[in-house]
């Protein structure tokens, strides 16, 4: 395990897990990345993996070719990448559907694992908690779900506000993680906060790969373009290239062996303890 692995901002949590989640670390965080992380916590070997939100399919195809799995579902909302997605003919493990989080046309118990890389805060949020009834359904027992969200912080992020403000899907897909914990469906494994790298070889790739993004329709006026183009420039160094270090936040969820309501069970317990006290 790398050093930077092992000094990274971690919560182990206890049965109330969910209350111990928090939305964003302050501090000193050390640089880590999502394929080392995910090395770490899933063993995918021999496993089938679900992929929600694979985009254009860079980290599939890192899963693909770094670990021995036995086959990747990479599913994808975008109709527009998603045809992309299928003219790849190298990647012979892996099959590309259109689907969303909140429908998943897989059947029930079928992977003993499932990544959301930067995705859960894409999907709408009144379809979040039947995306993660979904999850639940296609996962074997136990199995696990590593979900990796952007924190609203950091100098990129600023950047990004300034066309795309995602503060409010950002605290709700971390609402809906927590939910999924007190519905009883998932049990809280362990929560990271790191830093994760972006790199851009000058202004016209960070056009491509975020303002060209086809998931998303940005409205911007030439001033506010302007405004981008400068900011972005300012981070760039000798070499054109700018890089970014974005606070990250990982939850590693557990499908729960028996469904049902923590916060119902918790409730009834504080009934239990009430009566014994004389108070009904």
């Amino acid at each position: 395990m790398s050093s930077s692995t092992c000094c990274i901002e971690r919560i182990q949590p206890t049965l109330s897990g969910a209350e111990e989640m928090q939305l964003i670390k302050h501090g000193d965080l050390l640089r880590s990345s999502d394929m080392e992380l995910i090395g770490r916590m899933l063993s995918l070997d021999g496993s089938r993996l679900l992929e929600l939100g694979c985009g254009a399919a860079l980290t599939t195809r890192l899963i693909a070719e770094g670990f021995p799995v036995a086959g990747i579902v990479a599913a994808e909302v975008d109709e527009i990448q998603h045809a992309k997605n299928l003219a790849i003919d190298d990647l012979h493990n892996v099959e590309f559907k259109l689907a969303g989080m909140q429908a998943i046309p897989e059947p029930d118990a079928s992977f003993g694992a499932a990544v959301m890389l930067k995705s859960l805060h894409h999907v709408p949020v009144e379809l979040m908690a039947q995306g993660f009834a979904e999850i639940h359904r296609v996962l074997k027992a136990s199995g696990l779900v590593y979900i990796s969200e952007p924190v609203y912080a950091g100098e990129f992020n600023e950047i990004l506000r300034l066309f795309h403000d995602e503060q409010r899907v950002r605290q709700a897909a971390f609402d809906a993680i927590k939910d999924a914990v007190d519905s009883g469906r998932f049990e809280l494994v362990e929560e990271l906060h790191f830093l994760s790298e972006s790199r851009f070889r000058g202004f016209a790739e960070f056009e491509h790969r975020i303002l060209g993004a086809t998931h998303s329709e940005f409205e911007i006026d030439a001033s506010v373009y302007a405004e981008i183009e400068r900011r972005f420039e300012s981070h760039l160094d000798a070499h054109g290239i700018a890089v970014f270090l974005n606070p990250t936040r990982v939850d590693l969820l557990r499908k729960a062996e028996h469904s049902g309501s923590r916060q119902l069970q918790r409730k009834s317990s504080d009934l239990v303890k009430d009566e014994n006290q004389g108070v009904f």
